[in-house]
């Protein structure tokens, strides 16, 4: 008899949109014929929380005004539970409003007399700003968000102390070396977060009546529910197999030698599932050996046992078919925004369909970064085709048109093939991905993805100093993330950067410095959006594998028994990297409202700090740099806007006449004519009709130069470097 797997993701990732790990695998197993189940307990968990009997639930377990506990409990708890009628009242309202529904509440919730109030609001006298920009739906939501924040502040001090919306006891997770203090914590009752899930997860497995669960826990905030899962199956489903997979495992949990981890799950699983998953079933159902199972840890003779069949090979990505959303509540997602910052709103404000470009990294150098693991190491990009064939057959499953493709760095020669491809095919589309800031993004590149609906983009640029972008392998540098980055915002997609400090050897004085840098490029306006983080060493990279080429050394050395990822280490500069944090995230925030450029450095720090060495201009006099504009030979042209109209005209002047071509392009917004000499002018005008991306083969530059000169016209680059001809970008003649 075939098995069936149930697939799920245990609190709590997003909640706008689900994790697509269970997606993919469902995706695959369909190919495989093997029938499947999936969930998200994540947003389940939420639903049952944040509703009318949810709440009433959690201020009967909150203190009263009675209570000897009351005098314990903080001055905004205090005020929540005063107020819970009004929650009580609301939330219901709220939810359905952040889920696409009744839409009209947002001019109701807008006003700020409807929904209670506690400390999540106090920032709103700091937000101010970003209401100017807001739309009135986008401002409603943001309020949600703060009022939904308040309610998780009250359930994490009176209730259940490991909530959080994205972050589940999320600190038993991270670096746990030793299983004890996770293995301790599942040995109390279950919370009352707990409870909810458990009840849940009976539901579905009755409903499902699986062979195998198949867990995917891809951060540290996943891990305590998941455990929990694993606890509650292997007690009341002893029958039923158990295993875990996903991010979280596949970085940390590489050196388990904990044998208890197995009391709770059967089978733990590394990097890409497929063939782990596939092998597994088919050992399960007896027609394979225990031998044959692919990179899979489980119990043997009370010893953790790993056991990796290299007869079996892992899946190309041509062949692991195309995510599958069913079974998902995908119409009760929840569009929240919790931070003004662009990308992070982008991010959490939208049910974005998950693709990926490429497995891999094509880069696969940066130093900081987990290049010695197989889903960074091994890149192999999929076909412009078949992603498109993906994401069409993706639209008609969930009747949604945006997609974030979570590649580690998108290629650019793919998304230059994925941004044709999707052009060709006329689909309307929003997509937004990760990228390397390389020369590559030309400013007709850039024209082009955004016409096929690219609407936003992030990258590290990790720390704006090229001694430092040289050391960490990053193959760029600060004047080319600013050519970059000018190319990609006058095209009209959003700009994130991706921000370190802390990074070995760093100095105070590069700290700062790289502060000016990210300064001047959010005065310029190309940069929009960005986030600082500490450098933090991970066992697997680089920096990690090999700390003292470096400049750091490990803080101790600690016996490994579960999780091993994030290595404490100490800079042996002496540069105290902490003390940046505040000032940087403050200077930040003020950039990313426009405001706040003209402020020393120094006024953001409650330390001191030395004086920049970068001239105040650097990225301006960076940007302003003539470039020649180099084509090569091999350069491909296509023409993607619409056909013009020709008309010839006649000019004279001091009794000579001579004869001029008037081509007329209509735009999207406007009209643009240029005028040129007749006969290049009615080649020009033939040229553009054999440039139409419908054709199979893109013309190169050498045969369009070849083409110049077969109809008897001379000095190509004269005429092809005119100032009308070189503003042919703007109507839809691009060079890539």
């Amino acid at each position: 008899m075939a098995s069936k797997v149930y697939l799920l993701t245990p609190p709590f990732t997003q909640l706008n949109t689900p994790y697509p790990a269970t997606a993919y695998l469902k995706g695959f197993l369909n190919t495989k014929n093997i029938t499947s189940f999936q969930s998200d307990l994540g947003i389940e968990v939420t639903l049952e929380i944040f509703c009318k009997k949810g709440l009433e639930k959690i201020f009967s377990l909150c203190p009263g005004i009675h209570d000897e506990k009351w005098s314990l409990i903080s001055e905004n708890s205090k005020r929540i539970i005063a107020l819970q009628q009004d929650y009580i009242h609301t939330i219901d309202a709220v939810i359905s409003f952040l889920q696409g529904h009744n839409n009209t509440m947002a001019y109701h919730i807008a006003k700020r007399n409807f929904l209670p109030e506690a400390n999540r609001f106090l920032q709103l006298d700091d937000l101010q700003w970003a209401f100017g920009s807001m739309g009135i739906h986008d401002k409603a939501k943001h309020i949600a968000t703060m009022y939904l924040e308040d309610i998780s502040d009250v359930i994490k001090e009176c209730v259940d102390e490991h909530f959080g919306f994205s972050r589940y006891a999320e600190k038993l997770g991270r670096s746990a070396n030793s299983f004890d203090e996770l293995d301790n914590e599942l040995q109390k009752p279950l919370s009352f977060i707990d409870e909810i899930l458990i009840s849940i997860l009976q539901q579905r497995m009755l409903e499902v009546q699986p062979d195998l669960v198949a867990i995917s826990v891809p951060f540290p905030g996943n891990l305590y529910a998941a455990f929990r899962c694993g606890q509650y199956l292997k007690k009341n489903f002893p029958s039923v197999k158990v295993a875990m997979g996903g991010g979280f495992p596949n970085t940390e949990l590489r050196s388990l030698k904990d044998t208890r981890v197995f009391h709770y799950f059967d089978f733990i699983t590394l990097d890409d599932g497929e063939a782990p998953l596939e092998n597994l079933i088919s050992f399960l159902e007896g027609h394979k050996s225990k031998e044959e199972l692919k990179r899979t840890f489980l119990l043997q003779e009370n010893e953790v046992s790993y056991i990796n069949s290299t007869s079996c090979k892992d899946y190309k990505q041509l062949e692991v078919g195309t995510p599958d959303y069913s079974d998902l509540f995908l119409e009760k997602y929840i569009q929240a925004i919790e931070i003004i910052n662009p990308m992070h709103s982008l991010w959490s404000n939208g049910r974005w369909n998950k693709l990926t470009m490429a497995h891999g990294c094509y880069w696969g150098k940066c130093t900081f970064c987990d290049v010695s693991l197989d889903y960074i190491k091994l890149f192999e990009p999929l076909t412009a085709t078949v992603l498109c064939d993906r994401m069409e057959t993706m639209i008609a499953q969930t009747g949604e048109t945006g997609f974030h493709f979570v590649d580690e760095a998108a290629p650019p020669s793919l998304m230059r093939a994925l941004a044709l491809e999707i052009i060709k095919r006329k689909l309307v589309v929003s997509w937004w991905t990760n990228i390397r800031f390389e020369k590559a993004f030309t400013r007709d590149l850039c024209l082009l993805l955004r016409e096929s609906g690219c609407i936003g983009v992030s990258g590290g640029l990790e720390v704006a100093s090229d001694r430092l972008l040289a050391l960490i392998n990053k193959g760029i540098t600060v004047a080319q993330v600013a050519k970059v980055n000018r190319n990609f915002t006058e095209a009209g997609i959003m700009v994130h950067a991706y921000l370190m400090y802390g990074f070995p050897t760093q100095s105070a004085q590069e700290t700062v410095d790289s502060m000016e840098m990210v300064r001047q490029m959010f005065q310029a306006g190309i940069l929009k959006s960005a986030f600082w983080h500490q450098f933090a060493m991970t066992a697997h990279s680089p920096v990690g594998l090999n700390p003292e080429k470096f400049g750091v050394k490990k803080a101790k050395e600690t016996v490994i028994t579960f999780a091993d990822n994030d290595v404490e280490h100490i800079d042996v500069s002496g540069t105290d990297h902490h003390s940046f944090s505040l000032g940087l995230k403050k200077s930040l925030f003020n950039y990313m409202q426009d405001i706040g450029f003209d402020e020393p450095l120094h006024k953001w720090f409650d330390i001191k700090i030395p004086k920049t060495s970068i001239p105040s201009d650097f990225i301006l006099n960076t940007l302003s740099a003539d470039e020649m504009l180099e084509y090569k030979p091999t350069t491909k042209l296509v023409f993607i806007g619409n056909m013009p109209s020709i008309e010839i005209i006649t000019k004279s002047k001091k009794g000579n006449h001579w004869e001029l071509a008037s081509l007329s392009f209509e735009t999207k917004k406007t009209t643009v004519n240029i005028k040129v000499d007749k006969s290049p002018g009615e080649w020009l005008y033939q040229l553009l009709s054999l440039l139409s991306i419908e054709k199979e083969q893109l013309l190169t530059m050498k045969e369009v130069q070849e083409s110049y000169a077969a109809a008897g016209l001379e000095d190509f680059e004269l005429f092809w470097d005119n100032k009308p001809v070189n503003q042919l970008n703007k109507v839809g003649l691009l060079l890539l």
